[in-house]
């Protein structure tokens, strides 16, 4: 299964850009990172047999074993893609969060899209080592 990140804004090159791709390189999962302009136009279409997840303030606060469990899901149910849309500096609107088949939080702070962009890749990054049964992720 295809893990897509869809982020508004560019990230250029610097210390961020740097850890997102160092998370995504190690994910054993196909991954792709697309970038929107800052504003304007339509977001894509959803996936063709693939699920939209919004990293959204009003989501759930989902734990790592957690995120693992829904992508193990979603992969033995032969979705082809998980699409996770990081928005712009207004968010979403109802009517993307009202499509979207998961809304997740990364707790109840509101953070820059450039490191909501890293801690996404971490967290897919950790997910999918778990499913692996990697030793990098230490629970309790």
């Amino acid at each position: 299964m295809l893990l897509h990140v869809v982020a508004r804004g560019r990230i250029g090159r610097g210390p961020e850009a740097e850890l997102v791709d160092r998370y995504l390189k190690r994910v054993s999962w196909p991954t792709r990172l697309t970038e929107l302009a800052e504003s304007g136009g339509k977001l894509p279409l959803p996936p063709e047999n693939g699920v939209t997840i919004l990293l959204d303030e009003k989501g759930e606060q989902l734990g790592s074993l957690a995120l693992a469990q829904r992508l193990e899901q979603w992969r033995d149910a032969g979705k082809r893609e998980a699409r996770f849309m990081i928005g712009g500096a207004d968010g979403f609107d109802d009517e993307a969060r009202a499509s979207a088949d998961l809304l997740i939080a990364f707790g109840r702070a509101t953070w820059p899209h450039l490191l909501a962009r890293a801690m996404l890749a971490e967290q897919l990054w950790r997910a999918t080592s778990i499913l692996a049964n990697h030793p990098y992720h230490r629970e309790g």
